[in-house]
């Protein structure tokens, strides 16, 4: 079992270092990934997604753990897309669910609001110049590991593919997801002044 991983480590070259794993589909990865990345979580959790909802129904007591890393002092930070912006608005039209944008957004919202109010936790709207690029690739970031979703066409986060990362160089595919989050973070605003 050990020798095929090791002959499959030495072979990686280039950018390919950072990639600890890639699946088809995000619900593909396994249901413990989300949960013991969140825990390995010693300095700083991003979660980048636009909507953000899943966490609460795929983390065993999410909410709980969010106080307890904050707790710890780990910083936090969510970085949602504006549930009354117009690109919510056109990605609800695309995706034409049930479950729509807006609604998967106010459902995190409420579960934030009985996280409570924490130093160490901020929740932040995407700039609406920003929106498109925050659709379109959700990176959710676990220290030196990440966790990307490049969202295709008309398919909710779900049914995207998912690529695991970790930091292995600088100005690799970890450091270049973290700049597109940052940057995006960059002109966010909090929540609470929308």
């Amino acid at each position: 079992m050990l020798w095929p991983k090791s002959v499959k480590e030495r072979l990686k070259t280039g950018g390919d270092l950072e990639i600890v794993q890639s699946y088809p589909y995000r619900s593909a990865a396994p249901s413990t990934l989300w949960g013991s990345l969140i825990e390995e979580t010693r300095d700083e959790l991003f979660l980048g997604g636009y909507t953000n909802y899943f966490f609460w129904t795929s983390v065993p007591a999410f909410s709980q753990t969010l106080r307890r890393k904050v707790k710890d002092g780990v910083r936090v930070r969510f970085l949602l897309g504006d549930p009354d912006g117009e690109v919510t608005r056109q990605r609800e039209v695309i995706e034409d669910v049930a479950l729509t944008v807006s609604t998967r957004i106010h459902m995190t919202l409420e579960e934030l609001k009985r996280v409570g109010d924490l130093d160490g936790l901020e929740v932040h709207f995407t700039a609406p110049e920003d929106a498109v690029n925050h659709v379109s690739l959700s990176v959710f970031r676990f220290d030196e590991q990440e966790l990307v979703t490049p969202h295709l066409a008309r398919l909710v986060g779900h049914d995207s593919p998912l690529m695991h990362l970790r930091r292995v160089e600088e100005g690799g595919m970890f450091d270049r997801f973290s700049e597109h989050a940052e940057e995006l973070w960059s002109r966010s605003r909090p929540v609470r002044e929308s």
